[in-house]
């Protein structure tokens, strides 16, 4: 008899280790096939995928025909010709720097560029599938006809102010989703990354390549990401609570999800970016924005201000906030901590999911787009304060307005640098972060 309960003692005590040995084993395959994926990428079609294009005018009702546009780099020369619209473009092969030169001498008499423009331009493609490169031409005004109105001359400043906003109000979206699970939970969901990148390219092959519209679209997008959030819950964080496996061990776990759900993308989508943006341009206080985005963020600031609606004046908002503060308490007053637990789950989801949708709007959707913005989502809770709903919401403003505004200064490619440096020095200062309390320190 005591034999036998030595024995299942021995096992009960073996079952941890042979848990987290499986895991272990899981992240070794996983980190082991990293490499075969990064240097094998998903073949693409390069002569559609890449292009450098424009529009040339004088003024906004004058476009320009026949002027000849040449683009030379990466081993690469082509030109185009502009048509009765004034447009141009020419398709490249490959992401890379490239000159685009405007032939002078192929426009009409007496059209000229506006001073301190050359017809020389250099840009990138890197992000994106396309770029434009400008040539502003003088104003002209035609015999019998009124003067043209010149075109506004965006202010730089207020342009990345606009652009810090919009993006601090997408990253709000999705930080306050990992905050709530954070709160609830205790986990540090490495994962959540990839929910964004599911709703970027959820609304790209609704939206381009089953041809719904684009709204409707949208919205499936947000549900898959919602249904994804309550399965993965109750596939696997669930039951691995129920274990009570340590925080350390669950975060480790996401880790390798992450990792599994971000190379699983790239091999069902490719490795190319996937072009979202449509839609006119409007002027806004002199900045010319894409109108999607003027819209999007109308709409997340609507989403996050019912959210707060939610939070504070419903009953499951209030028990949410009850489990956040102190779960062991919240139960012993009645709560059911598992059930606000599924609720916050469907909630955060539905939030990453439709910040990932403008997020794909925003900047195009690729295999990577919510691990390219996984930091900054961490960044803005943490300089909020851990597990603060609202907190992460004004970590997500600072650190949006931040790498925006810091490319007035030091070059585009540092400025999520930039924004961590911003978190460094709050949290040196303020350990507990802005609206975080000193209790949530460790």
């Amino acid at each position: 008899m005591e034999v036998g309960l030595n024995q299942l003692t021995h096992r009960a005590q073996a079952r941890p280790a042979k848990w987290l040995g499986a895991v272990i084993l899981l992240m070794t395959l996983i980190f082991g096939g990293t490499g075969a994926y990064a240097a094998t990428p998903a073949p693409t079609d390069i002569s559609s995928d890449f292009s450098v294009g424009g529009a040339i005018k004088q003024g906004s009702a004058n476009p320009v025909e026949g002027a000849v546009i040449t683009v030379v780099g990466e081993g690469f020369e082509g030109s185009a010709t502009t048509n009765a619209r004034g447009k141009w473009e020419v398709a490249v092969p490959a992401k890379g720097t490239y000159t685009v030169t405007l032939d002078l001498t192929s426009l009409p008499e007496g059209a000229k560029l506006k001073a301190d423009f050359s017809n020389v331009r250099e840009v990138t493609i890197d992000k994106v599938n396309s770029v434009v490169a400008l040539f502003p031409l003088e104003s002209v005004t035609k015999p019998g006809t009124d003067p043209v109105e010149p075109a506004p001359t965006t202010n730089v400043v207020l342009s990345r102010i606009f652009a810090g906003l919009n993006y601090g109000i997408l990253l709000a979206m999705a930080a306050i989703g990992l905050s709530l699970i954070y709160g609830t939970t205790g986990l540090s969901n490495f994962a959540h990354g990839e929910m964004v990148t599911i709703g970027a390219l959820s609304l790209f092959t609704f939206n381009k390549v089953l041809g719904l519209d684009l709204i409707l679209s949208a919205l499936i997008a947000t549900a898959v990401v919602t249904a994804f959030g309550y399965a993965q819950d109750a596939v696997l964080w669930r039951p691995l609570r129920k274990r009570r496996l340590g925080i350390t061990q669950m975060m480790i776990v996401s880790i390798g999800l992450s990792i599994l759900i971000r190379y699983f993308l790239q091999l069902v989508y490719g490795g190319d970016t996937k072009v979202l943006s449509q839609g006119d341009t409007w002027n806004v206080f002199g900045v010319l924005m894409p109108a999607l985005n003027v819209i999007t963020a109308g709409i997340a600031v609507l989403a996050l201000l019912g959210f707060g609606w939610f939070l504070t004046r419903t009953r499951i908002g209030k028990a949410t906030r009850a489990v956040s503060d102190n779960p062991s308490l919240a139960a012993s007053t009645g709560i059911d901590v598992e059930q606000i637990i599924r609720i916050v789950w469907i909630v955060a989801s539905a939030l990453t999911g439709l910040s990932g949708v403008f997020i794909g709007l925003y900047f195009q959707a690729s295999w990577d787009t919510g691990f390219s913005i996984l930091l900054l989502l961490f960044a803005a809770v943490t300089l909020g304060g851990l597990g603060t709903a609202f907190g992460a919401a004004v970590g997500a403003l600072i650190v949006g307005m931040f790498v925006e505004l810091s490319t007035l200064v030091i070059p585009p490619d540092l400025k999520f640098a930039g924004a961590l440096i911003v978190l460094i020095l709050v949290l040196l200062f303020r350990p507990q972060g802005v609206l975080g309390r000193k209790q949530r320190i460790g």
